[in-house]
């Protein structure tokens, strides 16, 4: 039924169906793969006929649906309703509608108007279809809703609905439909729906119930294996299959799923559909289940896809074959069918075929795909082998492939031949060649050439049969056509004839052509057109050679084109250029003689940009002249006219045309002081308009500001200042306000003078009278200056502080008296109420010193002879006033104050006028007497040291120094003095004053200074013992050891190398050891006796000599019998500075005196004849034999005893002869480090014991 241009589907949904379902927009899964996109075949012809060739269709959305399309840019749209969505249909079909289990479609027409309504079935069967529609199933898809539709299975149309399969990119604008219950049905309002939104069905087949009922048992026997895991969805007896927004994303693992949708074959339409339940994560619930998984029925399935066997190729053609398979056999392990049941629905198989040209390994086509089993090769090469395999799918699974089968095609005639071309030819001859076609497996043997003998007809005769590629034909016709086709023969037959082809024989030299002519002409080209020869036959392939020639170029006619066009464009030429062309025609035969000459001239090209555009003098404020110069290249014209254009500000938003004309300059005004403007010129001539220039950027120069407003007072005026304040004026001349003047008048003054000049808008002028009444003025500047000065105004002060009084006058009375006076200031409107005076010694520390109403005041308890500085201010109600100048003011001269303070002077400072004068400490007593300067005696003068006092002005000219009784001592102007012939140990009571040239001045307090007594006498210093390291000296007659009362001490010293002495003792001491001497030495001694009354002098100098020094003691000499004479053996000493030394070796025999039985400087000696009866001892010394003096005999060494031996009785015993043998032995004295030793030991077991005690008796 044909519905005109238009068509209208309106896709209504019963609201309460729409409160069953959840929409996927409120899910918020908008395009993921849970919400598939569904494709759809072509409606069948007995339900839509539309005839246009293009309609527009209506797609109603309602409300909480959502439709998805996809846009020509490949973005996907969702589109939710309510909504009206127009689509093209390009055959006028209207899309294809899916409906759930238990329902049908119908389509009823109203006004022209088709709606499709969605019914229920009277009595519902899974496998069943509808009486009306039977809407075939899209291709499978893993994502797909597990609504189970009529089980058709047919190829989607191109002009509809294109697959999904390969992802949303893969679909077509024309009808994109989401598959969702809301979205494509129409459900009736008496039906009733569970709160899943799927339609309760009450009726179920038999044997669908029988199937579910198995598919439940294979279920549970799969949850106890796995410990009833929550994996899968178990399904009740009596419960509807799940509905499709529960069960999106759920990969089905049945058999007969076909994209999502159940579906059987034709031939299986009266069995019902297994609705298996998916593994994976339902979105309706949010539960997890197993996943990846296949069940066993999945498993025996795929290994069933995998048992495929290789297919059998028949019927081996050249260009084709037929191939022919089983389909999978069931495998042992497979269920069985129970007794009373009937046999399960075997699944459908599609095969899809592959094949390969490149060998076994070689990369595979597929060639065929459908649920037949057989199929048929087209389009293969002759004699090519090729190798082909089969693969069996079901559903959403995929079989391995088979073994691939070889064969090898026959071969046939060849291939349809390339048609012949000519390849020379003349007026009456032609030769003709070819290329070999495709042989396909056999030799090509003969080509047969047929031609029409040139009588135009369609009738061919064969002019060559043979096997070469070219043929030449003669006796032909001048400028005629002939028509040739082509066929190669094998052994297997007569390839196609070629396509019919035309060709000429040459004809005469083509007749001149007339001149060429102008089409157009541009700036670097020319259009030229010439016409074909007069009188020459169309069939005559007749070509052209167009000659040019530049004016003045010198080159003649050159070639620019040839060919068999009748006209060329002639480019890459000079503008503004004469050009000469003419035409030569040619064919095989020759060429024609050149045209008539015909001349052309190139279009001028625009002219370039004017030069050096500048401002021509300096700028005014409001105009300035611009000059540019013509541009470098014209164009090839004149330029007739210029154009200038102004923009003001530097970016140049509008532009204004300024100036028009041939003239090279013009004059801009009316502008703005101060701006910035940009201009810019471009030109005009016959070529066009020039480019513009790059713009200019000129600055007008501004110009002074305008008047102000006159100043106003900011507050209340004060006493001496006044604060000012004052806007800017209207007009700033182009240049910001940068300083401002202000000019004030004085009280009956006419001339003003400036008394601020800054960038602020308000000032402060200070340093005015109280009471006065100034004038102001103002003016501001900026870059070109100062502009008028505004209307002055008048302002008044307020009463103040008196102003600064005079410097006061100083006049002194005294030294120590001064009356200072003043005047009184201006009073400035208010009268002095009192007066400060302030005084002090220096002018930056001066102190208030008096406060009233007077005009004098006098100082007293001045200092005579000091400068003073004081100054005064006045006071009044309105503030204190200034201080005056400070005046300096000196009192007069006086006599000298009195000293302060007298001081003894150290004895070390007494010294003679005269003497040496070099200083040292009191504790060096290395210098020598005749280094030490003459001093005074102590005990006979004093020294005396004062400070010297205050002048008072005059200079002191000498001191007077009264010592009581005696006749006062006058000095000079000094401030030490010595008094000599005093006696000692006397008290005397001294003052001391000052005299200037004005008199004495008054004594000083009286200071009482005592003499010293007289320092001892020295002692006579002698030597009581010396050895060769020490010198015992002694002095005086006291007692060796001090006494504590003793005032009385010595002092010791001794001369070193450097003939200085050095001091060895002070001390109460009558004796002093001098120890480490060298022996055989003089040394040169001086002893000073001193007391409190000081240092007495040195005594003579003593010369001790220290004698030489003795050999040291020997160790114990050793004695060893030898029959009757012993040996005695001692150490040997070294020489002592030179001085060799010899031994002395004594005896004693029993108790008679020791006796020298050897001297000499042998370390040993041999005593003969001994008298075995007697007991001997031996010791021996050391001699030093000096040169210049006698022998010095050292120690003797201790006693070593050899005992006479005994002869041993027969009856004693052994112990007695062992006791005697020992005694027999000589006694060895200890050496020192043995003593030593001995001693260590002792002390530590001693600590040892006393430590034991201490533990013991007092810590216990």
């Amino acid at each position: 039924m044909a519905l005109g241009s238009k068509q209208c589907l309106p896709c209504s949904v019963d609201e309460g169906v729409m409160a069953d379902h959840i929409s996927p927009l409120e899910s918020g899964q908008l395009l993921s793969q849970d919400i598939p996109m569904l494709t759809s075949p072509p409606p069948p012809p007995n339900i839509v006929n539309g005839e246009g060739p293009q309609q527009v269709i209506l797609v109603q959305v309602n409300p909480g649906e959502a439709f998805t399309i996809q846009r020509d840019d490949g973005q996907i749209q969702c589109i939710t309703g309510p909504a009206q969505v127009p689509m093209m249909s390009p055959n006028g079909s209207v899309p294809q509608i899916y409906v759930p289990p238990g329902y049908v479609q119908q389509i009823i027409e109203e006004n022209g108007v088709r709606r499709v309504l969605v019914l229920p079935q009277t009595e519902f069967h899974p496998g069943g279809h509808s009486p009306l529609h039977h809407p075939p199933p899209p291709p499978p898809h893993a994502h797909l809703q597990a609504f189970i539709p009529h089980p058709h299975i047919m190829h989607p149309h191109p002009h509809l609905y294109s697959g999904m399969a390969g992802g949303t990119g893969d679909m077509n604008p024309q009808y994109i439909s989401q598959y969702h219950p809301a979205h494509t049905t129409i459900y009736s309002e008496q039906d009733t729906h569970p709160p899943h939104g799927r339609a309760a069905f009450a009726h179920r087949d038999e044997r669908a119930s029988k199937t579910y009922e198995r598919l439940q048992k294979k279920l549970k026997e799969r949850q106890g294996v796995g410990g009833g895991g929550g994996g899968g969805l178990a399904l009740s007896k009596d419960s509807p299959p799940p509905s499709p927004q529960k069960s999106r994303g759920t990969p089905p693992s049945g058999g007969d799923l076909h994209n999502g949708l159940g579906g059987k074959g034709a031939e299986e339409q009266a069995q019902p559909s297994t609705a298996v339940t998916g593994l994976g994560k339902s979105p309706g619930r949010g539960k997890e289940t197993e996943s990846g998984e296949l069940d066993e029925e999945a498993k025996a399935l795929q290994e069933r896809l995998n048992s495929i066997c290789k297919p059998v190729v028949t019927d081996i053609q050249a260009k084709g074959a037929s191939l022919s398979w089983v389909a999978p056999s069931q495998t042992e392990g497979d269920d069985e069918p129970t007794e009373g049941e009937e046999g399960s629905a075997e699944p459908s198989f599609m095969y899809e075929v592959s094949v390969s040209y490149c060998g076994k390994d070689g990369k595979y086509k597929s060639a065929y795909s459908g649920v037949e089993l057989s199929a048929t090769l087209q389009d293969l090469r002759p004699a090519t082998d090729y190798h082909v395999r089969v693969q069996a799918m079901c559903n959403c699974l995929q079989g391995v492939p088979s073994e691939p089968v070889s064969f090898t095609t026959l071969s046939c005639e060849p291939d349809r031949p390339s048609p012949p071309r000519k390849a020379s030819g003349t007026k009456s001859s032609l030769v003709l060649q070819w290329k070999a076609p495709c042989d396909n497996g056999s030799k090509i043997q003969n080509y047969i050439l047929q031609w029409d003998e040139g009588k135009g007809t369609d009738a061919f005769e064969q002019c060559y049969y043979g096997p070469q590629k070219q043929y030449r034909l003669t006796k032909l016709s001048t400028a005629s056509r002939y028509y040739f086709r082509l066929a190669a023969k094998n052994d297997m037959g007569v390839s196609e004839f070629s396509e019919v082809v035309h060709i000429m024989t040459s004809c005469s030299v083509p007749a001149p052509p007339l001149s060429p002519e102008l089409i157009q002409s541009g700036v670097t080209w020319l259009c030229v057109r010439w016409h074909r020869p007069a009188g020459s036959p169309k069939e005559d392939e007749i070509s052209y050679v167009l000659e040019m020639e530049e004016e003045g170029s010198g080159y003649g006619f050159q070639a620019s084109y040839d060919g068999d066009e009748l006209s060329h464009t002639v480019r890459n030429l000079h503008r503004s250029t004469t050009y000469r062309f003419r035409v030569i025609a040619y064919n095989a035969e020759g060429k024609s003689i050149p045209s008539g000459v015909s001349e052309f001239t190139t279009a001028p090209d625009r002219p370039g940009c004017p030069c050096r555009l500048a401002v021509k003098g300096k700028p005014h404020p409001t105009s300035f002249r611009l000059t540019w110069d013509p541009p470098k290249d014209n164009g090839g014209s004149d330029v007739t006219k210029y154009v200038a254009e102004l923009s003001e500000g530097l970016s140049g938003p509008s532009w204004n045309q300024v100036y028009s004309g041939s003239a090279m300059e013009c004059v801009c005004d009316d502008l703005s002081p101060g701006c910035s403007y940009q201009a810019r010129v471009h030109c005009i001539s016959a070529g066009g308009e020039s480019q513009l220039t790059e713009p200019l950027q000129v600055q007008t120069p501004p110009v002074p500001p305008g008047p102000c407003q006159p100043p106003r007072v900011v507050g209340k005026p004060k006493a001496r200042e006044v604060q000012l304040r004052w806007a800017p004026p209207l007009v700033d001349g182009g240049s910001a306000v940068s300083l401002y003047s202000v000019e004030m008048f004085a009280p009956q003054v006419d001339e003003g003078w400036e008394v601020y000049q800054g960038s602020e808008l308000d000032c402060t002028v200070g340093s005015l009278l109280p009471g006065r009444t100034y004038g102001f003025r103002l003016r501001a500047a900026n870059k070109a200056g100062y502009g008028p000065f505004s209307e002055r105004s008048e302002v008044t002060t307020g009463p103040g502080a008196p102003e600064a009084c005079r410097p006061p006058h100083v006049t002194c009375k005294s030294p120590t008296c001064a009356v200072i006076s003043w005047e009184s200031p201006p009073c400035n409107g208010a009268a002095v109420s009192e007066y400060r005076l302030e005084w002090g010694a220096a002018e930056g520390s001066m102190q208030m010193c008096y406060t009233g109403a007077a005009l004098s005041h006098e100082m007293r308890g001045l200092l005579p002879a000091t400068n003073y500085f004081c100054r005064v201010q006045a006071v009044n109600v309105a503030g204190v006033g200034p201080f005056s100048d400070a005046v300096l003011c000196q009192t007069p001269c006086s006599v000298p104050a009195p000293v302060s303070s007298i001081h003894t002077l150290r004895e070390s400072e007494m010294r003679v006028e005269g003497s040496r004068t070099t200083e040292r400490d009191e504790d060096e007593d290395e210098e020598d007497e005749e280094a030490r300067p003459l001093l005074y005696s102590p005990s006979t003068c004093l020294g005396l040291r004062w400070e010297a006092p205050c002048d008072h002005g005059s200079e002191i000219t000498s001191y007077q120094i009264d010592l009581g009784e005696r006749q006062p001592i006058l000095t000079g102007p000094v401030t030490k003095y010595i008094i000599q012939n005093l006696q000692p140990d006397t008290t005397y009571r001294i003052r001391i004053q000052a005299l200037n040239s004005l008199g004495a001045g008054p004594f000083s307090h009286t200071f009482k200074l005592k003499t010293k007594p007289l320092p001892p006498l020295p002692p006579r210093l002698e030597c009581t013992a010396s050895s060769h390291q020490t010198l015992r000296l002694k002095w005086g007659d006291g007692p060796a050891k001090a006494q504590p009362t003793d005032s009385l001490q010595y002092h010791l010293q001794m001369e070193d190398k450097n003939g200085r002495f050095i001091s060895l003792y002070k001390g109460p001491c009558h004796t002093h050891k001098v120890q480490r001497l060298n022996e055989s030495t003089s040394y040169v001694f001086r002893i000073q006796a001193f007391n409190e009354a000081g240092e007495g002098p040195f005594s003579t100098v003593y010369t001790f000599t220290t004698p030489l020094s003795p050999p040291a003691p020997l160790k114990a000499p050793r004695v060893e019998r030898v029959d009757e004479s012993c040996e005695v053996s001692w150490e040997t000493l070294p020489p002592m500075k030179g001085d060799p030394v010899i031994y002395c070796l004594q005896s004693m025999q029993g108790n008679s005196e020791f006796k020298q039985i050897y001297k000499g400087s042998a370390t040993s000696y041999q005593l003969p004849n001994l008298s075995s009866s007697t007991e001997y001892r031996f010791r021996v010394c050391a001699i030093r034999q000096c040169q210049d003096a006698p022998e010095i005999i050292g120690p003797y060494s201790s006693t070593v005893i050899l005992l006479p031996p005994r002869v041993d009785t027969p009856g004693v015993s052994g112990a007695t002869g062992s006791k005697a043998a020992e005694a027999q032995k000589p006694k060895r004295s200890l050496t020192d480090e043995q003593f030593s030793f001995l001693i260590i030991a002792l002390l530590a077991v001693t600590s040892i014991l006393i430590a034991v005690a201490i533990q013991y008796f007092v810590i216990e």
